[in-house]
């Protein structure tokens, strides 16, 4: 097998690094962090999808996909975006949290919204923004924790699309990654 991938997005080419997950699995290690020229470029794309859709919010989890979050809040004249956090910080009022399993970690984490943002979001329509998409337990987890606090999910949009996560109709993504 290769040592690395290489990811083909619109004009972008990326060389992701194979690391194998488990006996079973290795994925194409994409880490949007630092790439602003991705990021700005996946952002723009992104924009395009989502230029009639009426929302008032943008929610990430963190925290790959806070970069892509801040460049899409300012391209769609968005002021604000709110970030799921991983672990409760102690500036947090009243935080809800949830807990989430995912492929690319090796135990359970969890979600966790601060109340402020909570009430922020109550009532209002949000998109989910991340940047890879795998076995979709994260933004499962972001939808059922925004369901809780009132928010309407009215759109889901990733830069990419791991394995399986490639077939969800739910999903709107810009590219395919491959499982190996």
């Amino acid at each position: 097998m290769t040592e690395t991938y290489d990811l083909k997005l619109g004009p972008l080419t990326r060389k992701l690094p194979l690391i194998p997950i488990n006996d079973q699995v290795t994925i194409a290690s994409f880490v949007l962090l630092g790439d602003a020229e991705l990021t700005h470029y996946a952002a723009e794309q992104l924009a395009k999808r989502v230029a009639d859709v009426d929302f008032d919010y943008i929610v990430t989890i963190e925290s790959k996909g806070i970069p892509l979050a801040q460049e899409l809040s300012w391209l769609t004249h968005h002021d604000r975006y709110i970030v799921l956090r991983k672990s409760e910080k102690d500036y947090m009022v009243d935080p809800i949290d949830m807990t989430v399993s995912s492929i690319t970690t090796s135990a359970d984490q969890k979600l966790v919204l601060d109340g402020t943002d909570a009430k922020l979001l109550a009532g209002k329509r949000v998109l989910i923004v991340d940047d890879v998409i795998s076995s979709g337990g994260s933004i499962e987890t972001a939808h059922q924790l925004l369901d809780q606090v009132g928010a309407k999910v009215v759109k889901q949009l990733a830069i990419l699309a791991e394995g399986d996560a490639a077939d969800r109709e739910d999903i709107h993504f810009l590219g395919k990654l491959p499982l190996f």
